[in-house]
């Protein structure tokens, strides 16, 4: 069984994975302050919380976007289960050819998402990651990484239209029943979801013009459960997902 990290802007996701099944999971707040010892305190009660012990652990995997939180989290998860931890990076081995202008700049948690969904789904393919941000990328027929667009997340959005506002209140994000809106706080809701399904829609409309290919769509992330309901055309959601290709990636890249 291996450790597989995915560190996000807002959470950390631990998931605990034998072979590409999810056997457990736990969701803990991303520090930036560099001290391993409260990342080492949640990680030995999230062993106890999946019923797990330190024991059954052979290797560990993080994914991140957070770079300030990488040494604190290596350094934890040596210190609560005495092992090392593989770091996704561009020059890894991850049999997907990165075809962009600075390979460098790739994400790590693009790297696994897409690694993930080749795994399970094939190319060609386009990969839809909505957290804090939202990313949609593209994998070709020939399993190249091409590339994609990055936009702000549904929730970062609609946090800025308030905070950007005189006049709209808070709201959530949950859809209305209907998308023409008669109510304030209903269009805010009608605009956060319809208007985020749509924008998928004609995004990879657009990209699949653009390349020439049919793709295979598939969303992950915190927020995308809510959104992908409401898109037109069949996109596969797959919560796991980036847990499953840092499982993947693993199995490439242990010594």
């Amino acid at each position: 069984m291996i450790l597989a990290v995915d560190v996000g802007n807002t959470n950390v996701v631990l998931g605990y994975l034998d072979g590409t099944a999810v056997v457990g999971r736990s969701r803990i707040v991303t520090r930036r302050d560099g001290e391993a010892a409260p990342y080492a305190a949640e990680l030995r009660r999230s062993l106890r919380e999946n019923g797990l012990t330190a024991a059954q652990i052979e290797g560990a995997i993080l994914s991140s976007v957070v770079p300030e939180a990488d040494a604190a989290l290596i350094a934890a998860i040596r210190e609560a289960l005495s092992c090392d931890c593989i770091t996704v990076r561009t020059g890894m081995r991850t049999d997907m050819p990165i075809c962009i202008e600075e390979p460098h700049t790739l994400g790590a948690d693009i790297i696994a998402g897409c690694v993930g969904a080749l795994a399970d789904y094939g190319a060609p393919l386009a990969v839809v990651d909505m957290g804090t941000a939202t990313t949609v990328v593209v994998v070709d027929a020939d399993g190249n990484y091409r590339g994609g667009v990055i936009l702000p997340g549904v929730k970062l959005a609609l946090q800025a239209l308030t905070a950007g506002t005189s006049l709209l209140p808070d709201s959530v994000i949950a859809a209305p029943g209907k998308c023409i809106a008669t109510a304030t706080e209903e269009a805010m809701r009608s605009g956060a979801v319809y208007g985020s399904a749509a924008m998928l829609d004609g995004l990879i409309d657009r990209m699949e013009a653009e390349l020439g290919q049919k793709l295979t769509v598939v969303a992950t992330g915190g927020l995308a459960g809510c959104i992908v309901p409401y898109c037109t055309r069949d996109v596969a959601y797959e919560p796991e997902l980036l847990l499953k290709g840092l499982a993947v990636l693993y199995e490439k890249n242990k010594k």
